[in-house]
Order: structure tokens, then C-alpha cells, then sequence
């Protein structure tokens, strides 16, 4: 196959639509080339993502050369040796694309059966523009690929391209029957799907397993199953503009990585940035502002789209680079990173599970002495007294314009309550339970239990509610940066910066969680002056759902033998 020249539209990321022009379109003196001919043609819009990275292409011949040169994987010479039909091509394709999601670089080609089954007629890619351009490569199998000539200023161009009229003639046509083609293929991928769930018999046991084994593994599969489905519903959640406006809008938040990225620029200067949960891209543009070589903004959910859209209209196109998928299973296209970004937290911190996708990343990816953005994070605890809360929202359903609506309340003493505490409903000082250093921890740290013991100093001979636990987070300029034991982030003073989720600081989106008694269980508890109460608290993921969160807290008056226990969820 012969080697083309580099293509000028050839771009990390899909480009936005091109703007109107008003020049006449035949005249291209002046024109960079044919493509600036008919701005307005829907062919601007065709994007071809190649195989191994986030590249992407106007022209699929140049994405097949771009895989062949870079990465020794010349897929005409694979249709060839397969001799397919245009749905075995489709199938081809997404087998390809599969695999390569998984991170095997190397797909295992040696058999047509491979991606014979029906489940690869299912697009990997949304709306994948290689599918609707297979047909132009029946010509590429039956000879020699077109001769590119060099158009004006030294551009590569097809032979047909030297005459705009007949290059947008021929690009209309293909388009029309590409939108054809594409709505046949809807129609038999979605047939064939419906067809496939339908009449497909459970699979039976196998033959040399025995009972224990056949359970054994279906169980494994229903739990992966069960994992895939929960995980596909937490990345849709993120794919909608609300959930995003409420974090953009939460000041706190956005300000506290501004700030550090801003005011900490030789941290970012020609480094490259990892951003892990890109969302809107937000912290990648902060990033790219301050100066980064490059940013690899990752996120698994449809959001990645107006991700890509945000990078290129804020002209970082050349810095920024969008990939679509979950951190473990894309492939980067770089060996390490100097540098993670990522907004990570939950509700009490750990909910959502994401920090172990953080940690993978930081474990494979992140360059020794590499920063983590944020560096540390705490968990912090205190007893409640809130008289008020439980009168306008537990007590009310005892007596609703009469009735007994008590079954309203249920669950109240079970979940975990995302509120907005007030200082003056703390028993106590918060104290700090556990500490998350980002560049040491490990995943299987993120199940824990810790001490903790705190001294009364309000609301003397009232009974304990309640306990509410909050976190802070803090951005210290180095990896080896520590953090004082008595760190309280609303009133930090040292290196780099830091918020607070708790009542002690202004209101953001994770506000609180607040873990009420259930005091019918546990009996009531008499704060005393001067009390101290010595507890423990775990954190476990939640059996019942994978990102979900348990925390029990147990407690005692100090030194007594009476221990109380409940446990909530948040899920």
C-alpha cells in the first residue's frame, strides 16, 4: 500500500463544525485546500477514530495508513485474508475495537470465529463513522490505492480533489449512501439483537463441571454482570448537564483546584497531566492554561463528547487530548504522566468507589515523584444533638392532619442523610478518624476501621442524636509533602490549599452525611459535661451495590464496658 502524506485536518480530537463563509467557494485561489471549497458540507462532520488511540480522521484511508505505519497493523490485509461480507466487516470492527478497549494492542486475528458471534454487530463506538465507510475500501481490495498529488502549497490531495466541483459531487453522493447504509445497518443490528435475546436457551452446565463448580461460576457471572450493569448506570448518571452544573457551581470546589493549578503554574509548566473523570473538562483546561505540554482528559461516560467540544472552542485542541473509556481499560498514549487530576470524592468520601480507579491510574501511569492532585484527604467525626430535624421530619409523621403516617420515616435510621449541619449541632469538636495520603495509600486500604475519641463540650444533659462525618481535602505542592496530624482545613495556614465539606466551612454539594439513631435499637445516650466518648468507625463497600457505601459507627463512654453499635448506607 502506498504511503500518503500527513494530512493537514488530522487532529488528537474530533474538530467543531466549520463556521460559515461567505467567499465563493469555487475560487480557491487563495484556499489551504478543497476541504475549505463548501464549509458548510455535512462531510466536514465525518470523524474516523483509529483503532489504537484517540486520533481522528476526515478520510478513512488515512486512518487505515496512520494504524499501518504506527502501530504495524494493516487492516486491508486482514479484509483480504477474510474475504468478508459487509457484515463480517462490521463485525470486524467492533471486534477490533473491543479488544483493543480491553487493552490487548494485539488482537488475536488468526480466526474468521473469533467475531462470528452476533454480539459484534453492537457498535463499541457511538455512531463510529469507520462502519458507515467500509464500502470505500472494496476499491482499496481490488487495487492499488489512489496516487495522492500535491495540490496547492503542498498539499496532499486525490486526484479527483484538484476539481472542487467534482471532489463535493463525489463526496455528496458518498454521504447519501452512507446514511442509507447505516440507517440498513440500525435496523439489522437492532433485529438481530432482539432476535438473539429472544431465542437464545440459557446456556447449559458444563459437562465436566460438577455441581460446585456450576454454581460457583454462575454466581461469578451474575456478580460481574451485576457490576457491568451498576457501573453502566453510575456512567450514565455523569453523561447529563445537571449533575454538572451543580459541581461547576459549587464554588468551593472549582475555586480550591483553580486556585492551587493557578497559583502553583511551575508544578504544570511543559509537564504532562493525567485527568482522571474528566467530566465537562474543566480541570484539563485549567490545566492547559497553566502552561501543560499535554492533558489526557478520561472519562467513561457520554459526557467525553461535550468534553471534546469544550477543549477545541476554548482553543486547546493541540494540548488537550480526549479519551472515552474507564482509566483500566483505555490505552494512553503516553508511558507515564507527571501529574493526576481528578475530582474523585463522594458523600463521606468513598462513596461512588471511584478512588480505586484513581489509585490504578496513579499505580500505572504516574512517574516517581510524581504530583497527586489533591494530595490528601481526611475523614472527620462528630456526635449531634438536632431536636429540630427530628421534630420536623421524624416526629411529623406520627400525626399527619390526623393519621398515623409513621411507615413515611422508614429507612430514616438506616441511610445515611446528606445534609447541611450547623456548628451549633456539634456535641463535640470534629475529630479525624483517618487520613488519605493519595501518593501511599492502596486500594485495599479503602475498607477500614479506625479509633477515635472525642471530649463533650455542648449540649450538656441532652441525649446524642446522632454523628455526622464530613472530609477535607488539601492540594500540597509535593509528593513528599506531609500532612500535620492536626490538619483542619478551615483554618489551614500552610503550604498549598484546602476546603472543608463540614459544617465549619461554606456549603457545597457534598454537604454532610448525617447517620441518625435509632434510638428504639440502641437506647439514648446522656451527654454529660466533660464527657469523652471513645468509638470506632468502618468503612466497607456495600455488598448490595458496588459503589455504595456501609459505615458503622460503635461507641462508648470512656473507660465504661456499655458499647452501642448501628450501621448506615449510602447507596
Amino acid at each position: 500500500m502506498a504511503s500518503y502524506a500527513e494530512p493537514s485536518f488530522r487532529n488528537a480530537s474530533p474538530p467543531p463544525s466549520s463556521s460559515s463563509s461567505s467567499a465563493d467557494p469555487l475560487d480557491t485561489q487563495d484556499d489551504e485546500g478543497w476541504e475549505d471549497a463548501n464549509p458548510d458540507d455535512d462531510t466536514e462532520n465525518i470523524q474516523i477514530k483509529s483503532f489504537f488511540d484517540d486520533t481522528y480522521f476526515t478520510d478513512v484511508r488515512y486512518m487505515i495508513n496512520e494504524c499501518k505505519i504506527r502501530y504495524n497493523f494493516d487492516f486491508l490485509d486482514i479484509l483480504r485474508s477474510f474475504d468478508l461480507d459487509f457484515y463480517g466487516r462490521i463485525k470486524l470492527v467492533n471486534y477490533i475495537r473491543t479488544e483493543v478497549q480491553a487493552g490487548n494492542t494485539r488482537p488475536d486475528l488468526s480466526s474468521k470465529s473469533l467475531f462470528e458471534d452476533d454480539k459484534y454487530l453492537q457498535p463499541v463506538l457511538e455512531d463510529d463513522a469507520l462502519l458507515f465507510c467500509l464500502d470505500d475500501l472494496i476499491d482499496e481490495l481490488e487495487g492499488p490505492p489512489q496516487i495522492p498529488v500535491i495540490g496547492g502549497k503542498g498539499k496532499a490531495l486525490f486526484a479527483s480533489e484538484q476539481n472542487p466541483l467534482v471532489r463535493i459531487n463525489e463526496l455528496e453522493s458518498q454521504l447519501e449512501r452512507l446514511r442509507v447504509q447505516f440507517a440498513e445497518y440500525r435496523e439489522t443490528v437492532s433485529k438481530t439483537l432482539e432476535q438473539r435475546w429472544e431465542d437464545s436457551p440459557p446456556a447449559p452446565p458444563s459437562a465436566t463441571a460438577g455441581p460446585s463448580a456450576t454454581s460457583s461460576n454462575g454466581t461469578a457471572d451474575r456478580a460481574t454482570k451485576k457490576t457491568e450493569a451498576e457501573d453502566a448506570s453510575y456512567f450514565q448518571s455523569y453523561s447529563y448537564n445537571e449533575i454538572h452544573e451543580t459541581m461547576l457551581k459549587d464554588t468551593i470546589r472549582t475555586d480550591a483546584y483553580r486556585d492551587f493549578i493557578y497559583d502553583h503554574k511551575r508544578l504544570f509548566q511543559d509537564k504532562v497531566v493525567l485527568d482522571v473523570g474528566c467530566g465537562t473538562g474543566i480541570l484539563s483546561m485549567f490545566c492547559a492554561k497553566a502552561g501543560a505540554k499535554k492533558v489526557i482528559a478520561v472519562d467513561n461516560s457520554a459526557i467525553i463528547d461535550k468534553c471534546r467540544a469544550n477543549v477545541f472552542t476554548n482553543g486547546f485542541g493541540d494540548v488537550i487530548t480526549c479519551l472515552r473509556g474507564k482509566i483500566e481499560g483505555v490505552v494512553l498514549p503516553v508511558e507515564k504522566v507527571d501529574v493526576i487530576v481528578s475530582e474523585w470524592m463522594g458523600y463521606c468520601l468513598l462513596y461512588e468507589a471511584m478512588l480505586g480507579s484513581v489509585l490504578y491510574a496513579r499505580d500505572k501511569y504516574l512517574k516517581e515523584g510524581g504530583l497527586m492532585v489533591p494530595s490528601h484527604c481526611t475523614l472527620r467525626i462528630a456526635p449531634i444533638v438536632d431536636q429540630a430535624y427530628i421534630a420536623d421530619s421524624v416526629d411529623f409523621w406520627t400525626d399527619v392532619y390526623g393519621f398515623d403516617m409513621r411507615a413515611m420515616s422508614e429507612g430514616i435510621h438506616e441511610d445515611v442523610l446528606v445534609r447541611q449541619l450547623k456548628t451549633e449541632n456539634l456535641a463535640a469538636d470534629g475529630l479525624t478518624f483517618k487520613t488519605l495520603n493519595l501518593h501511599e495509600i492502596k486500594t485495599d486500604e479503602l475498607d477500614f476501621t479506625s479509633e477515635f475519641r472525642v471530649e463533650i463540650a455542648r449540649h450538656e444533659d441532652e441525649e446524642l442524636d446522632g454523628w455526622c462525618i464530613w472530609f477535607d481535602t488539601f492540594f500540597l505542592p509535593s509528593s513528599s509533602s506531609s500532612l500535620p496530624a492536626n490538619a483542619v482545613a478551615e483554618r489551614w495556614k500552610g503550604e498549598g490549599n484546602a476546603f472543608t465539606t463540614g459544617p465549619g466551612g461554606k456549603q457545597t454539594h457534598w454537604q454532610s452525611g448525617v447517620l441518625m439513631l435509632d434510638k428504639a435499637k440502641n437506647g439514648g445516650t446522656l451527654l454529660k459535661k466533660d464527657m469523652r466518648l471513645e468509638g470506632r468507625v468502618t468503612y466497607q463497600q456495600d455488598e448490595g451495590y458496588s459503589r455504595g457505601l456501609k459505615i458503622a459507627v460503635e461507641w462508648a463512654e470512656e473507660g465504661g464496658k456499655k458499647w452501642r453499635g448501628q450501621s448506615w448506607l449510602l447507596s
